[in-house]
């Protein structure tokens, strides 16, 4: 009945292009019409009798004969449309994306979209409605083929998986059918997407509405989302199918048209009563009829306009039509030197551009397209028992939607995924072997909200349904931590200040004239600074700080352990200078000991400048606390290269100096500064070495507090090891007096000793240390 009805579209569409006074005023349009039988040869046998002038029987007063036909509209069918590819068609059904092909189909042209774009609007469709998981049948021509090899490529990339593909055969061999409906049924995919012509899926859907499927959600291509022959059988098995179907037009007149034929007129009579029968689901009587009828009797008298017609397709024949009737205009009203051309009527319906009556522009792209728009419709059960269509929504191109009449909340729709969604906190493996929408649900990990991490400085809830901002965790001075290490940081340089006070107001003292009271003050201040130097350490980090705390620590170093090594070297050199007459200490007077510690300082401040600018400490972040919920402030090092060489210095420093005073522990046991340096050295390498594993090993802020608590221990151990014992002697006066006797004892019992310049300077000092032993 479809094609009946296009067909008398064409018809009304002739007579009222003829009727047009505007369109083709002098030229009077015919036609012929044939059965294609849905068979290319009977296609192509019709359309060579027709364009070769052999058509056995011509109606119409006007035709003494049978003319040859210019253009053929048709066919309806894809595969019929290829085997017409060498004559001049333009089809209003054959949607097929392979004849866009303008060098193996120069001459085609149609008023249908291709189904390029159909297969963009179904993959957005499911994936609009959540359908991931999907299976597929197609029939086995050019247009099942070429429309699943588009929408197979359009699903590249998207969240929609395939299930299976099944071909319907042309031989519809019942057991094929229902080995088909087998698979439908035992897939876990309700969707079910259709790329077949109308006479393909009525084989199959008879035979699902026969074993009553009624759980699956199927999707219509624009071959049979329409036909109005399902209404009277499918029932509520195909009730919910949504289908694309081709743009729906009011053709003023036409519907009037369809309903006015009867079986009794003249023109097409044994089609019309066929068509007849098929609709009224009654019998004509036949006068060479012997066999009664096995139902009701056609009357003629039935009405028409109870049927319902969707006008689709029918609009697309109606632009066939047009598009030549303009053509053939333009054709008539070529300039002189301007046409008409070689290849004809081709030229111009190529380059057709007109307004139909309803008020659509329409013309042809290069590859003999029209733009696309497709309406989607959705399948009901009326009050008669029948399957109704509905509009829900609109496709105009590019394959963008208007979501204003149909949404997935709007629908009762089925469920059609091959795993269901992983609950929060979890994400999707895909199982092996198994497309991507097949997946299991395993725990995300921490950090994480649905398997994606949080923003920066940013971290999971415990039940990791919201990303919480992360704790800033940096040593700071209001840690207990950070307070003790403050406290103990101020009160070594007070400590140092007031040691360095005491030795300025005694400064005229034997004791701190002995003491080679310059050394000893350079000695103090470097330590005061070192004591300084832990608080760069403690606060958040800036660019600054981070430069200022490992510059101030390993230059305030290294100035102290200079001086203590110059103090020790003098000790030695002193005590192993016995010859009467020696000179050598002239070689270490106050002026090399200035030098000596400049030098020490300058290798020292050159690494430390080198590296700030090559490869300066910068703050850092990383990651800390209970499963990294917190964001630990640190300085980088910048260059471990840098760090390495200022640690490895300040260490070669403390080697030098604890066997300098190694090797003057054998010394007389009054004269044992000596021994106290190497203890002071002993401390001090100790703690460093101990430095190396704990500051690896620590976590978080405090790594920071292990280099601060190493600066602060070797700190105490030189300030506590060296200047205690002359502490005691300044605070006490009682035992000053009594060591400054014995300094007067030994000047008469080394005489070779106290003629030396040096002994005032360097060698009263281990003295006085030996007597409060």
């Amino acid at each position: 009945m479809r094609s009946y009805r296009w067909l008398l579209t064409m018809i009304f569409t002739v007579e009222e292009i003829n009727r047009d006074p505007a369109l083709l005023p002098n030229l009077t349009l015919g036609y012929l019409a044939a059965d294609s039988c849905l068979a290319e040869g009977s296609t192509l046998s019709a359309a060579l009798a027709m364009v070769t002038g052999q058509e056995e029987a011509v109606t119409g007063e006007q035709c003494t004969r049978a003319p040859s036909v210019p253009v053929i509209i048709g066919d309806a069918r894809s595969a019929a449309s290829i085997v017409l590819a060498d004559t001049l068609g333009v089809s209003y059904f054959a949607s097929c994306a392979c004849l866009s092909d303008r060098t193996r189909f120069p001459n085609f042209l149609r008023t249908i979209p291709s189904d390029a774009f159909q297969a963009k609007a179904i993959v957005h469709l499911l994936s609009l409605m959540g359908w991931s998981w999907v299976g597929v049948v197609s029939g086995d021509d050019a247009y099942g083929i070429s429309g699943v090899q588009l929408l197979l490529k359009e699903l590249e990339g998207s969240d929609v998986c395939i299930d299976y593909l099944e071909v319907i055969p042309k031989s519809h061999t019942l057991s094929k059918i229902r080995r088909i409906i087998e698979r439908i049924q035992s897939s876990k995919a309700r969707v079910v997407v259709t790329f077949a012509i109308s006479p393909d899926m009525e084989v199959l859907l008879r035979e699902v509405v026969k074993q009553n499927v009624t759980d699956r959600q199927w999707i219509a291509t624009e071959a049979w989302s329409t036909s109005s022959h399902y209404s009277s059988w499918s029932g509520i098995s195909l009730a919910g199918t949504l289908g694309f179907a081709l743009r729906q037009v009011d053709i003023q007149g036409l519907g009037f048209y369809l309903t006015q034929l009867s079986p009794g007129g003249q023109q097409m009579q044994p089609l019309t009563q066929t068509v007849w029968e098929e609709m009224f689901g009654c019998k004509f009587v036949v006068e060479s009829q012997i066999n009664p009828l096995s139902g009701p009797q056609c009357t003629g008298l039935e009405k028409m306009e109870s049927q319902e017609v969707y006008f689709d397709v029918i609009y697309n024949v109606y632009k066939a039509v047009y598009a030549i009737a303009n053509a053939i205009q333009d054709m008539l009203n070529c300039e002189p030197g301007k046409g008409p051309f070689e290849n004809g009527l081709l030229h111009y319906l190529k380059s057709v551009n007109f307004t139909t009556p309803v008020g659509e522009l329409l013309h042809f792209d290069e590859n003999g397209d029209v733009s696309a728009s497709y309406d989607i419709v959705n399948w009901h059960v009326g009050p008669e028992g029948k399957v109704a269509f509905s509009l829900k929504m609109v496709f105009p191109p590019p394959v963008s939607v208007k979501l204003m009449e149909i949404s997935p909340s709007a629908l009762q729709l089925p469920v059609s995924v091959c795993s269901e969604s992983c609950p929060p906190g979890t994400r999707k493996a895909v199982q092996k072997g198994k497309p991507v929408c097949c997946y299991d649900c395993i725990p995300c990990a921490t950090g994480e909200i649905k398997c994606n991490k949080c923003p920066e400085r940013f971290w999971s809830s415990t039940d990791q349904t919201v990303c919480v901002p992360m704790q800033v965790e940096f040593l700071s001075f209001r840690d207990n931590m950070g307070i003790v290490l403050s406290v103990l940081s101020v009160a070594g340089a007070t400590l140092s200040g007031t040691t360095l006070a005491a030795f300025f107001h005694h400064r005229d003292t034997p004791l701190v004239r002995a003491n080679n009271s310059e050394l000893s003050f350079l000695l103090l201040l470097s330590l005061k600074l070192c004591f300084l130097c832990a608080l760069a350490f403690i606060g958040q980090p800036a660019p600054w700080s981070c430069m200022l705390r490992h510059t101030l620590f390993g230059i305030s170093f290294v100035v102290c352990l200079a001086c203590v090594l110059s103090k020790t070297v003098v000790v030695l050199v002193a005590f192993r200078a016995t010859l009467p007459g020696s000179n050598v200490m002239r070689y270490f007077g106050p002026l090399q000991q200035r030098a000596g510690i400049l030098l020490c300082t300058l290798v020292q401040v050159v690494v430390c400048v080198l590296w700030l600018v090559l490869a300066p400490p910068v703050p850092t972040e990383s990651a800390g606390g209970e499963l990294g919920a917190r964001v630990v402030l640190l300085c980088a090092v910048g260059s471990v290269a840098g760090f390495s060489l200022v640690l490895g210095y300040i260490g070669l420093l403390a080697s030098i100096c604890f066997i300098m005073a190694f090797l003057a522990r054998k010394l007389p046991d009054n004269f044992n500064e000596a021994k106290l340096i190497a203890f002071s050295m002993l401390i001090f390498c100790a703690v460093w070495i101990a430095f190396v594993p704990a500051y690896v090993s620590s976590p978080g802020k405090y790594t920071v507090a292990v280099e601060v608590f190493a600066i602060l221990a070797s700190s105490y151990g030189l300030l506590l090891c060296i200047f205690a014992p002359k502490c005691y002697i300044i605070l006490y006066p009682w035992s000053y007096n009594k060591v400054a006797m014995f300094a007067l004892y030994l000047y008469s019992r080394l005489p070779q000793i106290c003629y030396s310049k040096v002994l005032h300077s360097c060698v009263i000092t281990p003295i006085l240390f030996s007597h409060l032993h």
